[in-house]
C-alpha cells in the first residue's frame, strides 16, 4: 500500500531544506560574514554563527516534526529582520529589483505562515 506524502509534510520537508543549507552556508561557505558586516551587525562572525545554529536547530525541529509551531515562529523572525535589513533597502533601486531580490524570502515567509497557521497550539507558553 502507498503512502501518499501530505501537502503540509512536503512544505516542511521544503522549509526545512532550505533553511539546512542556508545554516550550512554561513557555517562553511566562503566569506559569509562580510555580508554581516556590510549591514551593520555587530559582531558579524558571531552573530553569523549564531544565526547558522539556530536555523539548523529549528529545521531540524521542523523536519523531525517536532515543536514546529516555535520552529517556524523563531524562522518567521528571521526572516522578517532578514527582510528589513537586506531588502528593503533595495526599494530605492525600484520596485522590480526589490520584487526580484526578495522573491524567495517572500515565498519562505507564505510557507513558514502556512506551517504556522497549521499547527496549533500556543507559540510559547
Amino acid at each position: 500500500m502507498k503512502k501518499q506524502l501530505s501537502t503540509i509534510s512536503l512544505i516542511r520537508y521544503v522549509v526545512a531544506y532550505v533553511f539546512i543549507a542556508s545554516g550550512l552556508m554561513k557555517l562553511f561557505g566562503p566569506d559569509m560574514s562580510s555580508m554581516f558586516s556590510q549591514i551593520g551587525i555587530p559582531y558579524p562572525l558571531n552573530s553569523m554563527y549564531i544565526l547558522a545554529i539556530i536555523e539548523l536547530i529549528c529545521a531540524a525541529l521542523i523536519l523531525l516534526h517536532k515543536y514546529v509551531k516555535k520552529a517556524v515562529a523563531v524562522l518567521l523572525a528571521i526572516m522578517v529582520i532578514s527582510i528589513v535589513l537586506t531588502k528593503i533597502p533595495l526599494l530605492h533601486e525600484g520596485i522590480f529589483v526589490f520584487a526580484f531580490n526578495a522573491r524567495l524570502d517572500i515565498v519562505m515567509v507564505v510557507l513558514l505562515y502556512i506551517l504556522y497557521k497549521t499547527y496549533p497550539g500556543r507559540t510559547f507558553s
